[in-house]
């Protein structure tokens, strides 16, 4: 009997997600109603930010943010290479220069030493922010990165995508979860249907900074303000009398249309409300998986146990990454790569990126694996990765 498909990861629609998504669908708004700032604001409060804002997909709050922040043409910012493009591609769709870092072999994340390097090597003032991410779901600790931040006059973008409900502890031993706006400016996150809280589509972007809030607000929906005291044109040009009339509007600066559906939001609003339980199953995978693996000779690294890891990923690297890739397929195993190195992509080669400029992060391509990691993922399922990994080594 062949063996049931194994991905990756994947997504869980309950019940109550199909019910809360068929009432919005029979209500009056399908998009741009109630839906979405009730998610917002549960979102925030989930990750302990003052504000979010619901978009449509993780690569439009990207984006947005770094239009938020006036990337400009020639900016340069730092990230890793070891993500999803779209970490560094807003970058570029402002006209901005992105510089890689190189990442931690151990934590998989940006290595704040190699950011540091970059920055004394250059005159103050050369680069503008920093993109940490989130990788795998294991939290930056960003009270680091924003202690050298201020040195350098920088403002920090948290790609949180992999990691709601992750966390690390600061200085002061207090837990600082991922996106609530403590340590970066603003941070994003994705409901991508592989990740914790899944909507089809859609992103977040949380933040504490009321004039970033109003400002995304603006770029999200093509620039355009619908605000009396915020309008430039005379109330005569709009067509009013003593007051603008309620058909007023103005495009003050060129936005975009990043909004998300209220179907959408009230999916994610439902999936929001088994976070906590979903990575609380992500860790006991992440636990069982560690310990078999962590005694085995051919793990040359794993994801391991760690403290507020949340778990998008659990990853391994081993010699002849290709022959257990291919084997575990056979076995309807579908294991992932994550990431081939962005700046290695041939659109940043072209920039003048080249082999050998990120060793770290080049030499765990070659080994890393990301096993299946989702929720709904039974142990008999987990065996059978484990079982499979286990006899294509021990043969």
């Amino acid at each position: 009997m062949e063996n049931k498909i194994i991905p990756y990861g994947r997504q869980n629609i309950t019940e109550d997600d199909i019910n809360v998504v068929v009432e919005t669908l029979k209500s009056d708004y399908l998009t741009q109603g109630p839906k979405i700032a009730e998610f917002e604001e549960n979102f925030a409060e989930y990750v302990g930010s003052n504000y979010a804002v619901a978009v449509a997909n993780g690569t439009a709050a990207l984006h947005l943010c770094a239009m938020a922040m006036d990337v400009n043409p020639g900016d340069k910012v730092i990230t890793t290479p070891i993500t999803f493009a779209a970490s560094a591609n807003c970058v570029r769709y402002c006209g901005g220069e992105v510089v890689f870092g190189d990442i931690n072999p151990t934590t998989y994340l940006l290595d704040i030493d190699s950011v540091r390097k970059l920055l004394e090597n250059a005159p103050k003032g050369t680069y503008k922010g920093i993109i940490p991410v989130d990788f795998a779901g294991r939290a930056v600790n960003l009270e680091a990165f924003k202690q050298l931040a201020d040195e350098y006059d920088l403002w920090i973008i948290e790609d949180a995508c992999h990691a709601p409900g992750g966390y690390f502890k600061d200085t002061k031993g207090d837990l600082q979860l991922c996106g609530n706006g403590n340590f970066a400016e603003l941070a994003i996150f994705s409901f991508h249907p592989v990740k914790h809280i899944a909507a089809g589509e859609g992103g977040m972007i949380t933040t504490n900074d009321e004039k970033l809030y109003k400002k995304l607000l603006h770029l999200r929906t093509h620039g355009i303000v619908k605000n009396d005291d915020l309008y430039s044109n005379t109330i005569e040009f709009a067509g009013g009398e003593e007051q603008y009339p309620g058909w007023y509007m103005e495009m003050q600066t060129l936005g975009y249309n990043y909004r998300i559906t209220d179907f959408q939001a009230a999916l994610g609003n439902s999936q929001l409300q088994r976070a906590d339980e979903g990575v609380k199953r992500r860790r006991e995978i992440a636990r069982n998986y560690e310990k078999v693996f962590q005694d085995k000779l051919y793990i040359k690294g794993q994801s391991g146990l760690v403290e507020g890891h949340s778990y998008h990923l659990y990853i391994i690297e081993v010699e002849d990454r290709l022959g257990l890739y291919n084997f575990l397929r056979t076995n309807n195993i579908f294991a992932q790569i994550h990431y081939i190195p962005c700046h290695l992509m041939p659109y940043y080669r072209i920039l003048g990126w080249k082999e050998g400029d990120r060793p770290d992060s080049e030499n765990y391509y070659k080994r890393c694996i990301s096993l299946p990691m989702y929720p709904t993922l039974t142990d008999d399922d987990q065996q059978q990765v484990i079982n499979c990994i286990n006899q294509f080594y021990n043969g």
